[in-house]
């Protein structure tokens, strides 16, 4: 079964999140069962839920903190790897005292990759290790965005201000 959108063809995932590090998941709205694509839905399972790509059906319960910063799974302007990079620091901040958090987006590869990676380089674990945990822990398919790894392996103040230089003034 494969993701629904229409850039990609690779596997969905085989579960809804998964456990990066102790209180820190990765996830998506959609996983495949076995047979077919399904919903993620959330109970209270999380404390905090941050989403880069929404559902409206999909959000989690009233009770649990949800963070929303929709961003494309494509190459992202100045403005939007300055947010990436504060959501980062806010999950590692989250997880650093001890609150259960899940980082999603449409199939719990890219976006979520993304900010879980720079949220595990805030709390301390270089680049290359946050990569290959993400990858063993999720899918091998997670950060399959070059880009994404690149922003990554660079540096994501320094991504900012090289994307800042190719975007019109």
């Amino acid at each position: 079964m494969r993701t629904k959108q229409k850039d990609r063809d690779v596997p969905g995932p085989g579960d809804a999140w998964n456990e990066i590090l102790p209180q820190l998941w990765m996830g998506g709205h959609y996983y495949n069962d076995g047979s077919e694509m399904q919903a993620a839905e959330i109970g209270d399972e999380f404390d905090l839920v941050v989403s880069l790509y929404v559902v409206p059906t999909l959000m989690p319960p009233p009770q649990v903190e949800h963070r929303i910063l929709e961003i494309p799974d494509r190459p992202l302007n100045a403005p939007q790897i300055a947010q990436v990079r504060e959501l980062a620091v806010f999950t590692a901040n989250a997880v650093r005292a001890g609150r259960t958090t899940l980082v999603r987006c449409h199939a719990g590869y890219n976006r979520s990759g993304l900010v879980v990676a720079q949220a595990m380089v805030e709390m301390g674990h270089d680049v290359d290790s946050a990569i290959a945990l993400i990858r063993q822990r999720r899918s091998p398919w997670a950060l399959h965005n070059a880009t994404f790894e690149e922003y990554l392996r660079t540096g994501l103040e320094v991504a900012e201000l090289l994307s800042g230089l190719t975007e019109p003034a």
